[in-house]
């Protein structure tokens, strides 16, 4: 099974620069979204289906923000839709569908990006987060957490760490928080099979910085470790230019 996880930064955006051509190349059996930035019908729901997959959105109450998404080509048991927190409801930042002996969770981590306010926002999420999934384990032990963290864990994951010490989405407490998942029972999937460098999944518009890739690492597909003998094989789709973001895959 191939699961792939992408930030599209707006669906029918990505879509307009050819997204489904590219699922329908890549072929994935199941597409986390996140920031689709749209509800159910105003997308090509029609596209979507002739690429043979089930669809499953959690939008945002705000118009055009946020929302996650999970396509499968074959249909889950039970689809939840949220974390059944009203303050990261109201945002869509989860949807998860469950299989037979897993669940993959499509989420969208809040960014910090715009102020102090936010940040606060990010780490209440973590806070959450961090409990929400550990008490899924106790009843769906094998969980597939794919997303964008809106952090990078470690200095090989952010183009200059240097520079970025005190920014939000490389500041001490976020990438402590990473350690902490990690440490919890979590496996990330890209760097089981790649520990090189220079490998990001977004790139600020400005400055040129995807042609000079100078970029983040901030969206991951983290596995229990009891899945972890299941991998077969993960990366990062670079070339894939329909969003801010490029995808991420992992085959169990």
């Amino acid at each position: 099974m191939k699961i792939l996880t992408y930030n599209v930064n707006g669906i029918r955006s990505a879509a307009s620069k050819g997204l489904f051509d590219f699922l329908k190349e890549e072929n994935p059996d199941v597409v986390c979204l996140q920031e689709i930035k749209a509800t159910q019908d105003q997308a090509d729901i029609a596209a979507i289906e002739a690429l043979g997959y089930h669809h499953y959105w959690f939008s945002a109450i705000k118009k055009g923000y946020s929302g996650v998404a999970i396509f499968s080509k074959k249909a889950p048991k039970h689809v939840h839709y949220g974390c059944d927190q009203e303050e990261y409801d109201h945002e869509g930042r989860v949807i998860r569908a469950d299989y037979e002996d897993f669940s993959v969770i499509s989420a969208y981590f809040p960014s910090g990006t715009s102020g102090d306010h936010r940040q606060d926002v990010k780490y209440r999420f973590l806070d959450f987060f961090f409990g929400y999934c550990n008490e899924l384990r106790k009843t769906l032990p094998g969980l597939v957490v794919c997303g964008d963290y809106n952090i990078c864990h470690k200095p090989i994951d952010i183009h200059d760490p240097v520079s970025n010490k005190n920014t939000t989405g490389f500041l001490p407490e976020e990438r402590a928080w990473m350690d902490k998942w990690f440490d919890s029972g979590m496996v990330d999937t890209f760097r089981e099979f790649h520990p090189e460098p220079h490998r990001y999944t977004w790139w600020s518009f400005r400055a040129n910085a995807r042609a000079n890739n100078k970029g983040w690492r901030i969206d991951y597909i983290s596995v229990t470790d009891n899945l972890k003998k299941r991998l077969k094989g993960a990366d990062i789709l670079a070339d894939a230019k329909h969003s801010d973001h490029c995808p991420s895959y992992v085959v169990l």
